[in-house]
């Protein structure tokens, strides 16, 4: 038996931790199984990129933005 289900992105990881360790199911990935999971070194990646973003904006070499436009668009 195949099923579809939509978990919300705030218990995602927990729940594929969940029911990856039950023995009898298959957990087959796809593309969006891969969005609410990234892998170890794309986190690394992203943290990478963001404190490179960071020191860019402290040494004025970069233009940050006000907090309430990231809101805006979440």
């Amino acid at each position: 038996m195949q099923c579809t289900l939509q978990i919300s992105d705030t218990k995602a990881a927990f729940f594929m931790e969940l029911i990856e360790s039950l023995d009898f199911v298959q957990v087959i990935a796809d593309d969006s199984t891969a969005e609410c999971e990234p892998s170890k070194e794309q986190l690394k990646a992203e943290i990478r990129q963001a404190v490179n973003e960071m020191n860019l904006v402290r040494k004025g070499k970069m233009k940050s933005r006000p907090v309430e436009n990231l809101l805006d668009e979440l």
